[in-house]
């Protein structure tokens, strides 16, 4: 069982998939070749399933920042008898800049430490567990590292500081004295690729630096962002980045599966999939907090994995996988503990086949949002996107699960009619960029016939609040994006009620907002969620109480671990961050509201 602190994790990415290490120096999440793939450590989720350690002995302090403008990490201990800087990072392809960021991902861990005065004893525990845990690999020495075995995976780590194997471990204990550094590096290829070699401490050191070099130059060309909370808005653009499939132009939910939405609760989920919702939101908050010119990628993506589904008359499905796959099929791990005995650990993600109507306002939102980058869209694109408007006219009488998935009966969700009202506005505003502009007259009907049914049966006189689904009484914070999306205007009292009614009955003790509290047909609870706190300090804002929305971002903005990343939810009880991590939607919510603060300052 893991119990080591969700934010005590810091992430690496190379844009295709992604580390999370400890603050004492141990990598416990890796999945080789891509976020999706099965972990090569995954002591995460049990202290059995993999992990690569490499810290002082005995008693050290530990601080650390990522190197500036990068996802690259700095970790510095400080022990009794001298200062160490352990630097790791997933290394990116030789010479990538800007745009080509994570093209050509060598699947490399890099790790180097550095003594920076006095001397340090330092250990080392390797110990790789292919597909979730289930294979113990098998390692042999070789000059300047070992290679490994272990089911369809070929491994190769470069360590020159005398390693001990024993039962499927390497281990060493090595002294760094002031100016010395030991190199790292940790290679991955399937049982189909040729098995990669160890490589030299020079070759290690000029990786680490391309690839600081790399997202150094991504940061410079993207991120432009001026407004209060800078740092936190250009640091959720990197993670953003860093959740980015480079290969397709998908983006993952979060880079984890089965951290739970209440500790040893039941509500563990995969995350390392990409929603049209989510990926449509994080490609609108790289508008602000760097500069999306990826959408093309993500939009010719989900041309690709959708339009033959959608041409043919089904619902855009909600979810991919992150290479196009339809199929999620959700199963259990019994093998794993799961954090902090948080049980069932599960992989794949049984909402895949949900109606969700709501997917297609996110997406023509996202597109509308973006349209100065989407010039040229080509005739699939333009035919696909024209479609989901259609399906949106055509779907939004129906009933569905809703934004969060609710595993009950469908039911006439205030959100979902209201992002099928967005698919209409946005598709009439890109109508003539869609080769559309025949349909504008039908579609500006149905826009109105959505508005009159949301403010005639959204709208509850008893909760004085729009409310969760048509006829309830129910709160649900996704009714905030109302103005958000322009719907209504902020200064609107209906809007403004709704506002005050999420303040003083959907907030914890802390003021942070619960996405509802009523019944969804899942046992169990779950924590505060830090988008829909982000959802209402920008409501706010939009409505004119800039202090209320600074003190609402500000109470969100205080989970932010020390290296800037969020997880999906926090604990009212104890105030740790719970969920998958990190998670896209929080630094999305973070982005967004910090911009709408900014604008309404001015």
């Amino acid at each position: 069982m893991s119990s080591v602190p969700i934010a005590d994790y810091a992430l690496l990415s190379d844009c295709h998939s992604a580390a999370l290490t400890s603050r004492t120096g141990s990598v416990d999440w890796l999945c080789f070749p891509r976020f999706d793939a099965p972990s090569l450590f995954g002591r995460l989720l049990d202290d059995a399933a993999g992990h690569w350690s490499i810290r002082p002995v005995g008693e050290a302090t530990a601080t650390r920042q990522y190197v500036d403008g990068t996802l690259v990490l700095d970790t510095i201990f400080e022990a009794p008898t001298g200062v160490v800087r352990l630097r790791d990072a997933l290394a990116v392809g030789p010479n990538e800049r800007g745009h080509q960021l994570g093209a050509g991902a060598p699947h490399a861990l890099l790790r180097t430490v550095t003594c920076t005065s006095g001397a340090v004893e330092l250990e080392m525990e390797f110990s790789a567990r292919p597909e979730y845990g289930v294979v113990h690999a098998w390692l042999a020495p070789v000059k300047g590292g070992l290679i490994g075995r272990g089911g369809a995976a070929f491994l190769a780590l470069s360590a020159k500081v005398g390693l001990q194997v024993a039962d499927g471990v390497a281990r060493a204990r090595f002294t760094l004295r002031s100016g010395k550094t030991a190199c790292f590096a940790l290679q991955h290829a399937s049982s189909t690729e040729p098995a990669p070699k160890v490589w030299s401490d020079t070759a290690i050191q000029r990786r680490m630096e391309d690839t600081v070099k790399a997202w150094r130059s991504w940061s410079e060309m993207h991120q432009s962002y001026e407004g209060p909370w800078k740092d936190l808005v250009l640091q959720s653009g990197r993670v953003l980045q860093g959740l980015t499939y480079y290969p397709t132009g998908a983006i993952v939910a979060a880079a984890t599966t089965s951290l739970p939405e209440t500790i040893g609760g039941a509500r563990n989920w995969d995350y390392r999939f990409t929603w049209v919702r989510d990926a449509s939101f994080t490609l609108e908050a790289l508008w602000v907090a760097a500069c999306p010119d990826e959408a093309h990628k993500f939009f010719d993506f989900l041309t690709g994995a959708a339009l033959s589904h959608v041409r043919s008359g089904a619902d855009l499905q909600i979810m991919f996988g992150i290479g196009g796959e339809h199929d999620l099929t959700e199963r259990e791990l019994p093998h794993l503990s799961g954090w902090r005995d948080s049980r069932p650990v599960r992989i794949g993600n049984g909402a895949w086949d949900q109606r969700q109507i709501d997917v297609y306002g996110e997406l023509l939102g996202a597109a509308y949002r973006l349209r100065d980058q989407l010039t040229d869209l080509d005739p699939p694109t333009r035919e696909f996107l024209a479609y989901a408007v259609d399906m949106a006219s055509q779907r939004w009488r129906t009933k569905d699960q809703g934004i969060w998935e609710m595993r009950g009966d469908p039911r006439d969700f205030l959100y979902s009619k209201l992002m099928c009202w967005v698919a209409l506005d946005r598709g009439i505003k890109l109508a003539p960029a869609l080769g559309a502009t025949d349909r504008i007259p039908a579609w500006t009907t149905l826009r109105q016939e959505i508005r009159e049914a949301i403010l005639a049966h959204g709208w509850s006189e008893r909760a004085g609040a729009f409310t969760q689904s048509f006829g309830s009484d129910d709160l649900d914070a996704s009714n905030l994006m109302i103005p958000i999306v322009g719907f209504l205007s902020a200064d609107d009292p209906r809007v403004l009620a709704t506002i005050d009614a999420t303040v003083e009955r959907l907030t914890d003790q802390h003021g942070l907002v619960y996405r509802y509290k009523g019944e969804d047909g899942l046992m169990g609870e779950e924590g505060t969620f830090l988008l829909c706190t982000f959802w209402l300090a920008q409501a706010q804002a939009l409505a004119g109480r800039l202090a209320d929305a600074k003190a609402t971002f500000n109470r969100a903005a205080a989970f932010v671990n020390d290296v800037g990343l969020l997880a999906e939810e926090v604990d009212s009880a104890t105030r740790e961050l719970l969920g998958n991590y990190p998670q896209a939607f929080s630094h999305i919510g973070l982005v967004n509201a910090a911009w709408s603060i900014a604008q309404a300052e001015r």
